[in-house]
This record gives structure tokens, sequence and C-alpha cells, in this order.
């Protein structure tokens, strides 16, 4: 939990869903303004393969990619801001946002961290480490997620849900190991660049209880792509 907050049972909701849409389209449309051809857009290639892993719809995907290259009429434009600050219990967050009215997401990101608090650009950003993180599934049993780390270039790796892994990298290096691990007997899942916390902080059942229901109403706001907490386990 420490790397990206993922709420419990958020894939199961219809509109659960529909925001996981609306998310990745904004990330499709700010992908594809390097270039609408996902095979010469490194960044494109892997929201795309994302979108496909939820079952987006294609025509969905190409509106998406169409709009953010310009070629539906004037590109849209998303600004991309960050957020920092603590949960309930000091837990700390970072948030991330892509929106086309910075006042709008400000004023309603200061009303939903009422109950923690928000604090200024660089409060938190020290905690964490800035990676690459590809969410990827074993073949069968013989695969090997430390010798696949090693040979793809991956920094390291943890166990994620599911049976699958987490493999972290360098930023730069997101992609070429995206394309390595499936020769090493993984299947990339997800892939994107965000923070892991250093320090993740331990809480009891009541104060977990109260510090997930902070994360869900900030994950649930509109314009939030990504909420990163240092929360252990």
């Amino acid at each position: 939990m420490g790397a990206q907050w993922k709420a419990k049972h958020k894939d199961l909701a219809a509109n659960a869903r529909g925001r996981i849409f609306g998310k990745l389209s904004k990330d499709l449309m700010v992908a594809a303004r390097n270039g609408a051809d996902p095979d010469m857009n490194p960044r494109l290639r892997l929201v795309v393969e994302q979108a496909k892993k939820v079952s987006m719809p294609r025509d969905t995907i190409e509106r998406a990619i169409k709009k953010g290259a310009g070629l539906l009429g004037d590109p849209v434009h998303f600004e991309r801001v960050t957020y920092e600050g603590f949960a309930p219990h000091r837990v700390p967050l970072i948030v991330e946002c892509l929106t086309d009215n910075v006042n709008r997401t400000v004023s309603e990101i200061r009303v939903l961290f009422r109950k923690g608090q928000l604090g200024a650009a660089g409060s938190v950003a020290w905690d964490f480490d800035h990676l690459g993180m590809i969410e990827a599934s074993p073949v069968n049993a013989e695969s090997d997620a430390e010798l696949a780390a090693i040979e793809a270039g991956a920094q390291d790796f943890e166990a994620a849900e599911d049976g699958a892994s987490l493999f972290l990298t360098d930023p730069a290096d997101l992609d070429l190991v995206c394309r390595a691990l499936p020769n090493f007997g993984f299947t990339v899942l997800s892939a994107k660049i965000g923070y892991k916390s250093k320090t993740p902080v331990s809480l009891g059942e009541a104060e977990m209880a109260e510090v997930e229901a902070f994360l869900d109403a900030i994950d649930g706001q509109d314009d939030v792509q990504n909420v990163y907490v240092g929360l252990a386990g």
C-alpha cells in the first residue's frame, strides 16, 4: 500500500469503473500530445496497454488519443498538479491531478483535506522515492521474479496482489523493463511512474478505517489521477 492507494472493492462498482475509464482517458489525451502512434510514443503505448487490461472500449481509447493529439479540432489541455500532505494520524500522501481548471481543483482538494493536513510542495515528497512501477504476473510456476528483475533491468521487486510482482525501476527505464519482462516469464498488467514511501506508517484497525475513508474521498474527486500513501500493510 506504500506505493499507490487502491480503494477496496472499487473495481466491483459500475460508477467506479466509469471513474477508471475517465482517468485513463485523461492519461491517453496527455500522452497523445507527443504523437498519436503508440509504436512511436512509449508513454502512450503504456497507457493504451493499461486501458486494454481493464477492458476499456477500443473506440473510447481511439477517441481519447485523437482528442489529445488535436485530430478532432483543438486539443484538450490538462495541467498536471501535485498536492502533498497528511491523512489523519499523520499518514503522508501525494495526490496527482490532471485538471483543466486549477482553481476549481485546489478549492475542492482543500475541502477534502480538512480531516487531514494539506502541506506545501516538498513537505512529504522527501519521504517518497520517485520510481517506475510495473505490476506483472508470472506466466507459470517456473517464473522467477528475482531473476526477471535482474535480467530485465529493474532496480528491485516486491510481492503484489493475487500472486503478481511489483517491479521497481528508474523512471527513465520504465518502457525498457516493460518490454523485457515478457522474455523472462512475466505478463505486464500495468505500468506507470509514481511514488513509493520510504517509511510507511503502521496503524491499528480503528485508525486504519478512518484513514481509508479519507483516502476514498480523495480518490473519488474527479481530477485526481493517483494517490500515493505512506501506509504499511
